[in-house]
């Protein structure tokens, strides 16, 4: 086979589809090869065979016929299982769904995908729920980080930031309430776009936090993540919240440079509780950029605090029914943590949201002057799978709440945020955070864009060379 599909991205996939110099059924059985081979990860919960090798012949047909197979031709994906798939159960990580009744349809993003020529390969493992930043599921297992199989991938979309990593497939589909989809693409090395809230529709996609919750890519490259964005943009109906704006293409505008843009730091919160690596990993990115200013997103810590009421608060209140009449079913740790947000007073959450409404002004008022804000992803690299606690500047702190530390004020807010990956030779890859005002993604891309250029941030296949993949 002419392309080295070991490292080849979405883009690149699919122009040799196009271009025949291979066809997308090759691609599809090289994909579902590797995902075989691989399993020591633990990303798939689901792999479609038969359905995956049925839409790439029907690729390689429009392509015979002279027709347009789309601007994603051939390439495999695969998705976090709380989107809707034709035809199976939507597990939501979740052992209280397996024996739902299969979907009757794709939800609106995965539609979109294929209808891009996309090939759906699978479904992928998560945190249940979507409640968590580890990937630990008591019921389908824990999903292993391709740099280190002993380290967590992060969650709660663990399985779709491990598959791209590990080269298993070149794009995936997660959701990002809390930090869910930022959180393991640092920790597995890749890039991963939590898009304004409202932008991309999360119809078909089941729920944590109506009024957080988003839906984004993963993949190993900014033009990956920025034709994804592309083809996933546009008002849809079925998502009460999704925008009527006009989609703003950003595949067209990577290469137009960032001089006229303003980036800063943010300090004060954001470097506090992290260690050193993961504020250098900020700093690298600065002195690159030339960054010289900073910023203070004003009582942050509080907006994390508000998040984690309106998250338990409405978390729960999705599952009361399975609470009272089945709760032996649910992980222990995401049923415990429902059960204290069912006990949260309707007057906690009134506050929170109030104050939810303050501090968004408050962060407006800072980007009048500011484009682009850093901050690190995560406070520190992936922890061992089962660690509960770890060692930080001298304190003990609980690894599945510090994960999402520096996601979470920001996601309170529905900002659209890009995690790029920091590659460190010989340790675990961090993530940098890359903060926009809302609707700007296209800035925060042309920012990842000329960091990509000049090589401070990479997304290189993980593991390569230490697991039988299948060649």
């Amino acid at each position: 086979m002419t392309l080295d599909l070991m490292q080849a991205n979405a883009v690149a996939i699919a122009e040799a589809i196009r271009q025949g110099k291979v066809s997308a059924k090759e691609i599809a059985g090289a994909a579902l090869g590797r995902i075989e081979a691989d399993r020591s990860l633990n990303c798939f919960t689901t792999i479609m065979t038969q359905n995956a090798l049925a839409d790439a012949q029907a690729i390689d047909r429009l392509i015979a016929e002279g027709k347009n197979p789309g601007s994603l031709a051939g390439v495999p994906f695969a998705v976090k299982n709380l989107f809707d798939i034709a035809g199976i159960p939507t597990l939501a990580g979740s052992k209280i769904n397996a024996k739902n009744s299969p979907a009757k349809r794709d939800a609106t993003a995965v539609a979109a995908l294929r209808e891009a020529g996309a090939v759906l390969v699978g479904a992928l493992n998560m945190d249940e729920y979507a409640y968590g930043f580890i990937t630990e599921n008591t019921h389908y297992g824990a999903t292993h980080n391709p740099h280190d199989l002993t380290r967590i991938a992060g969650g709660s979309s663990g399985g779709s930031a491990a598959a791209v990593a590990a080269g298993l497939v070149p794009l995936t589909l997660g959701s990002d309430t809390n930090g869910s989809i930022r959180v393991p693409a640092a920790l597995c090395g890749i890039f991963g776009l939590k898009p304004t809230y409202g932008r991309l529709s999360r119809a078909g996609a089941a729920p944590l936090a109506h009024s957080l919750d988003c839906v984004g890519p993963f993949a190993r490259s900014v033009r990956d993540i920025a034709m994804t964005f592309d083809v996933l943009q546009g008002f849809d109906p079925l998502d009460p919240v999704c925008t009527h704006r006009q989609p703003e293409l950003c595949l067209p505008q990577l290469e137009r440079g960032i001089e006229d843009l303003r980036i800063a730091i943010a300090t004060d919160y954001f470097t506090q509780g992290a260690d050193s690596a993961a504020l250098e990993a900020v700093e690298q990115v600065a002195r690159v950029l030339d960054v010289r200013e900073s910023v203070v997103l004003p009582e942050s810590h509080r907006a994390r605090a508000a998040a984690f009421v309106i998250t338990a608060s409405e978390g729960a209140n999705l599952h009361l029914a399975d609470l009272k009449s089945r709760p032996q079913d649910f992980d222990p740790a995401t049923r415990d943590r429902f059960l204290a947000g069912a006990l949260i007073p309707a007057s906690w959450y009134l506050q929170a949201q109030r104050f939810r409404r303050w501090y968004r002004d408050r962060v407006r008022e800072v980007f009048q002057n500011i484009d682009i804000i850093l901050a690190p992803t995560t406070p520190f690299p992936a922890p061992k799978i089962g660690q509960q606690t770890m060692m930080l500047n001298g304190k003990e702190e609980l690894v599945r709440a510090s994960l999402g530390l520096y996601t979470q004020p920001l996601s309170f807010i529905g900002l659209p945020i890009l995690s790029v990956p920091i590659q460190r030779p010989g340790s675990l890859p961090l993530g940098v955070q890359l903060i926009a005002a809302p609707y700007n993604e296209a800035a925060i891309l042309r920012v990842a864009t000329v960091l990509e250029e000049r090589g401070v941030v990479a997304a290189p296949l993980a593991g390569a060379g230490t697991r039988n993949l299948g060649y």
